[in-house]
């Protein structure tokens, strides 16, 4: 398998534009796809808006049925169960666009395809895919998924519902509580985990929900957002499912929790990206018609800037979630190529990415959070009222930084992963480490660099960028060692310099490849989104660098230590950030919509 397929290492190695995957590479069944999800979003959800935000949960439930219909369901389901088994960027894709219209239903939507049936496709036996995959594919049935208790939240495997295997052996009896259950409302089968005796690990089941069988419910929640998704407290007393429901083998529960997570995270990613595209959209066209002072206000300053600066961050997100997406599934195919089954490849491909699933759910999850906030800003008063798709979009984006993991939990997986990765020698990080100790001491070179080809001071600015990751990291390992897990405020900043790196390389490659396509002069937005990301990037990753310095490192090294960190963030030629902004909003206000 060659090298380049591996998870993480695009913090110690140079990914050239020609490797990545982006949204302008779809081909032409992608962008068939893409419609037809665009037209059931259209008239289904976007027209019934108001219906999600009374609580219709009826309503989501049909909606799920028609997507079902429409085979939107199954996209992931390999074909010998009833699905259309296509690859991993076409489930990203569905998801994204499929997401952007009510959190109601993608929160439907995603717990059903993601964590509802997944776990089954990935872990099931034969018998047990036959049985439940083709209904679920279909939306016959709709899946939910039991992990977390009233205890038992970011801690997922301290849960305490138990599973008793009767004196006959035949069944396990599963008595327990579990709270926040997407779908349960409507659900037929639930994915429940719980232990087995004293094990240290939970257990999955597949159990049905037949109500006679000891299984009863709350009321549905009230929450801030997503209101329309029905989430309600289940609990099992002594629920009879035969030993044969049992996922994978005893004690592996965890196991697949965790990785139906990381499915899940990128596409939790891929669920905020349509809705920012809309909500960008929506600010465009208000500011276009709202005048004041006899002016549009799309032509002050103060709506510009924020208007350029949520198309960035959506441009930055989808730049890089799909370019993940893409190396999962050729990870997939590889593994496929090598004759290991499907179910295998795709966890295992999904497994090695698992750092940049983390990156994704933590950094569009906070863009869209933001962007609708900025929302509500343009409109005004308009912008908190019922009347306008802003405020739900708000309250709906808001538990995307909780489910799937919190973000600060994914902030200190991310960096863990890279550190357990550097360990099992899958990623040499001590080898450039120790480089970048060298070059501290060395000389700092005074040449003036020749900058005259596209993006060549911010791809060394992203070489730089690295290398302070490498410098910080390092230090914090060489100085913590294996304790470095209880020193979560380092491993937190840590990450955040992680994740800009990720997300600005990726801007900055998607826009090269498509500089190298369609000619430098015909994307100048494009190349402003990248280099504002950069420069925007810079400014984060300098605050948290010197913040772990100074909290770690004390006298010569941490006077050395900072002043890397200075050159490792200086720009050799610093870019107009006013007049970036300005080309990028030019271009949305003369598009009227969020047009890249």
């Amino acid at each position: 398998m060659s090298d380049k397929t591996r998870g993480g290492q695009f913090i110690v190695k140079e990914t050239k534009c020609e490797d990545i995957f982006t949204p302008e590479d779809f081909n032409e069944e992608q962008l068939m796809m893409r419609d037809s999800v665009k037209e059931f979003v259209d008239k289904e959800l976007w027209a019934h808006k108001d219906r999600f935000e009374k609580k219709d949960y009826a309503y989501t439930q049909e909606c799920m049925k028609k997507a079902g219909d429409l085979g939107f369901l199954s996209v992931a389901v390999p074909e010998s169960y009833g699905g259309m088994g296509m690859g991993f960027v076409n489930t990203v894709l569905v998801c994204d666009y499929i997401s952007g219209a009510t959190g109601s239903f993608s929160t439907a939507f995603g717990a059903h395809t993601g964590i509802g049936t997944m776990p089954i496709t990935l872990y099931g036996t034969e018998e047990q895919k036959q049985k439940y995959v083709p209904k679920l594919a279909s939306g016959e049935w709709f899946g939910a998924y039991c992990l977390t208790e009233p205890g038992a939240g970011s801690d997922a495997n301290s849960g305490k519902t138990k599973a008793v295997l009767s004196e006959d052996g035949k069944t396990y009896s599963i008595t327990g509580q579990k709270m926040w259950i997407s779908n349960a409302g409507f659900c037929s089968v639930f994915i429940v985990f719980a232990r087995i005796g004293d094990d240290k690990n939970i257990t999955g089941f597949i159990v049905e929900n037949t109500p006679d069988n000891g299984i009863s419910m709350n009321e549905e929640e009230h929450k801030l957002g997503i209101r329309a998704s029905s989430t309600r407290q289940v609990f099992f007393n002594e629920t009879k499912v035969p030993v044969e429901n049992m996922l994978s083998e005893r004690g592996n529960g965890f196991k697949i929790a965790m990785n139906a997570l990381n499915v899940g995270r990128i596409k939790l990613a891929a669920a905020c990206l349509d809705a920012q595209r809309r909500v960008i959209t929506g600010a465009v066209h208000y500011s276009n018609e709202r005048i004041q002072f006899n002016t549009a206000i799309s032509q002050f300053g103060a709506i510009r800037s924020k208007l350029a600066e949520m198309a960035t961050s959506c441009y930055a997100g989808e730049s890089a979630t799909y370019r993940a997406a893409k190396d999962i599934e050729d990870r997939i195919t590889a593994r496929e190529a090598e004759g290991v089954s499907h179910q295998e490849s795709e966890l295992k491909g999904v497994e090695e990415y698992a750092i940049e699933c983390s990156i994704l759910k933590v950094a569009v999850s906070e863009d869209v959070q933001n962007c609708a906030d900025e929302g509500i800003q343009i409109f005004g008063g308009m912008g908190f009222s019922e009347d306008t798709p802003m405020e739900s979009a708000w309250r709906d984006a808001r538990i995307a930084r909780i489910y799937e993991g919190t973000n600060e939990i994914n902030r200190m997986l991310s960096v863990g992963m890279l550190i357990k990765k550097a360990m099992k020698g899958h990623v040499d990080l001590l080898g450039p480490a120790s480089k970048v100790q060298e070059e501290l001491m060395g000389i700092p070179s005074f040449e003036t660099p020749d900058y005259s080809e596209l993006f060549a001071e911010e791809k060394e600015m992203i070489t730089k960028l690295k290398k302070a990751f490498l410098m910080v990291a390092g230090g914090a390992v060489q100085k913590y060692g294996p304790d470095l897990d209880a020193h979560q405020q380092l491993l937190m900043a840590a990450s955040d310099i992680l994740i800009e790196i990720y997300m600005a390389e990726s801007t900055i490659l998607r826009t090269e490849k498509l500089a190298k396509a369609n000619g430098a002069d015909k994307i100048k937005e494009q190349i402003a989104m990248a280099q504002l990301y950069l420069y925007q990037a810079v400014d984060i990753i300098t605050q948290k660098g010197k913040e772990s310095i100074i909290s770690f490192a004390e006298g010569d090294e941490q006077r050395m230590m900072l002043m890397g960190l200075r050159r490792f963030t200086k720009y050799t030629n610093m870019p107009n950030v006013v007049g970036l902004r300005e080309a990028i909003t030019t271009k949305l206000v003369a598009e009227n919509a969020y047009c890249f």
